[in-house]
C-alpha cells in the first residue's frame, strides 16, 4: 500500500512539473503581435501560429476547427487577456481538450500579468456603459515598454517548458529589446512631434498609443466602447475639434469610416487609419516595424 501511494504522488508529481520539451515547442497566440514577439524570442526552438489577423477586430475571431486542431497539439497558448478573448477563445479550449493550455496548465499564458494595466474601471459594471472590459484596457501592445515585458515573460516561459535553449531565449530576448531600443531612438523627433498634440480617437484601443506618444485624445468618436455615434454626439466631436484644433481621427481599419469623413468634411479635420497590429497593413510584418509606422504616420498628421 506504502508503495503503491508512492508511485501515485510520484505520478501526481510529475503530471504537475514544466515539460521539458522534445523538439520545437509548439506556441500558439490569440494575435499577430504576441506570435511576432513570440518568434523573436523563440527563434528556431519553436514553432509558432496565431489565430487572428492584424487586419481582424480581435474580439470578433471566427472560432474554426482548424484553430481547435492547431491549440490540440499546442504546448503553449499565448493571449492578450483582459477579456479581449472572451467571444471565441473558451469555445476553442473546448475543442481542443489540451490540459496544457487549460487554466492552470503549464502552457497557460496570459500575457496581460505582465503589464500596468490601464482604464480598470471603478464600481459596478453594466451594459449601459458599452462594451467595457471590466479587467481594464486589453490594447496595451501598443507601447513599445509592454512589449519588452511580453519578450520576458515569452522568455520565462520558454525557458521553463524547455531549459536546454535558456541561453538560447536570453538572447534572443536580448536581441529583440537591443533592436526596439535602436528604432526607438531613431523616432524620438517624431514623437516630439506628436507630444500634446490633440487628436480624436474612434476606439479607447489608443489609449496606451497615447500615453507612450503623447497625444492629446481630446474626444472618442464613439461615445461609449462598442456603441456608434449618434447624432448628438457628433455634434460634440465636432464642437470639440474646432475648440482644441485637433488634426487627426485616428481609427483602425476594420471601422467603418465614413462617420469619420463626415466629420472631417465639416471641420477639415484629417482621418488617419493606423493598424493596431502587425499585419495590419501590407508590408508590416514585424512589431518594431509595427510601431515605427504608427509613429511615422501620426507625426505627420498631426504636423
Amino acid at each position: 500500500m506504502i508503495r503503491r501511494i508512492t508511485y501515485g504522488l510520484l505520478a501526481a508529481s510529475l503530471a504537475l512539473a514544466p515539460r521539458v520539451a522534445q523538439g520545437q515547442l509548439k506556441v500558439v497566440t490569440s494575435t499577430t503581435d504576441l506570435y511576432d514577439i513570440a518568434r523573436e524570442v523563440g527563434g528556431n526552438k519553436i514553432t509558432a501560429t496565431h489565430i487572428g489577423e492584424g487586419y481582424q477586430d480581435p474580439h470578433f475571431i471566427e472560432a474554426k476547427p482548424s484553430f481547435v486542431l492547431q491549440l490540440r497539439n499546442a504546448d503553449v497558448w499565448a493571449f492578450v487577456g483582459l477579456d479581449l478573448e472572451i467571444g471565441w477563445m473558451p469555445v476553442l479550449l473546448d475543442g481542443a481538450r489540451n490540459p496544457k493550455i487549460r487554466q492552470g496548465g503549464s502552457g497557460y499564458l496570459d500575457v496581460s500579468t505582465a503589464v500596468p494595466v490601464l482604464d480598470r474601471p471603478q464600481g459596478n459594471i453594466d451594459r449601459s456603459m458599452g462594451d467595457v472590459h471590466p479587467l481594464g484596457n486589453p490594447h496595451y501592445w501598443l507601447d513599445p515598454e509592454n512589449g519588452r515585458r511580453i519578450a520576458r515573460l515569452f522568455k520565462a516561459r520558454f525557458t521553463q517548458l524547455d531549459p536546454s535553449n535558456a541561453a538560447t531565449y536570453d538572447a534572443n530576448e536580448k536581441a529583440f529589446e537591443a533592436r526596439l531600443n535602436a528604432a526607438e531612438k531613431g523616432w524620438q523627433s517624431e514623437l516630439a512631434t506628436i507630444k500634446g498634440k490633440p487628436v480624436v480617437a474612434w476606439h479607447t484601443s489608443w489609449r496606451y498609443f497615447a500615453e507612450y506618444t503623447g497625444m492629446n485624445i481630446v474626444a472618442f468618436m464613439e461615445p461609449k466602447p462598442g456603441v456608434p455615434p449618434s447624432p448628438s454626439h457628433l455634434y460634440e466631436v465636432i464642437q470639440t475639434v474646432k475648440r482644441t484644433g485637433a488634426k487627426a481621427i485616428v481609427m483602425e481599419p476594420f471601422y467603418d469610416r465614413k462617420v469619420a469623413d463626415l466629420v472631417a468634411k465639416q471641420t477639415g479635420i484629417k482621418v488617419l487609419i493606423l493598424p493596431p497590429s502587425v499585419g495590419g497593413v501590407k508590408g508590416l510584418d514585424d512589431y518594431i516595424q509595427l510601431m515605427k509606422y504608427d509613429v511615422s504616420q501620426l507625426a505627420t498628421a498631426v504636423r
